[in-house]
């Protein structure tokens, strides 16, 4: 029961998190390049969601998919909803035993394609889809990775785990 209590509270925080990043940080830590648009940081709260359950990184990037709806054009809100795979994919991976750089590795690839896939719908070219979705959303996710990890190993540091399964052996914190 513990873990359920605690889970929720994370979950409830990072998705707090999750909305706030595309409510204040609009227009001032984002580049638009229709159809892509990176806000820094806002994949964060599913990566650290990543690393306390499957359903919380689902609640997270359902947040973030809101928040993206609410602020920006529903093209960007299908973007985000690719945050809801990408996370729970990253959270079983985790539970398997894979280590956060691991987990961040493979989703990678995953989050750029879903990305990517989800603007031709909308009208894109498959060259705008892939090259500028595609890669500008692949090298967003290696930048909020970096400052994920950080903000992970600053956590674990500190003695706060966010999971059950205890992987925190995985990454270095010397």
């Amino acid at each position: 029961m513990k873990f359920r209590i605690q889970e929720l509270v994370y979950g409830a925080l990072l998705t707090a998190l999750a909305l706030i990043i595309p409510l204040y940080f609009r227009g001032w830590l984002q580049i638009v390049i229709p159809p892509f648009s990176a806000t820094l940081a806002s994949h964060v709260p599913v990566m650290l969601a990543m690393f306390v359950s499957p359903w919380v990184a689902a609640l997270v990037g359902a947040g973030s998919t809101y928040g993206f709806l609410i602020t920006m054009t529903p093209v960007i809100a299908a973007r985000a909803s690719i945050h809801i795979v990408f996370g729970v994919l990253g959270a079983l991976l985790y539970r398997r035993g894979l280590s956060p750089w691991q987990v961040i590795a493979i989703t990678a690839p995953v989050h750029a394609l879903g990305e990517a896939l989800v603007v031709i719908p909308f009208g894109f070219t498959m060259e705008a889809a892939f090259i500028t979705v595609g890669i500008g959303t692949l090298l967003h996710h290696i930048v909020d990775a970096a400052v994920s990890i950080s903000i992970l190993t600053a956590l674990w540091r500190a003695g706060v785990t966010l999971s059950s399964s205890r992987n925190r052996k995985q990454i270095p914190t010397r």
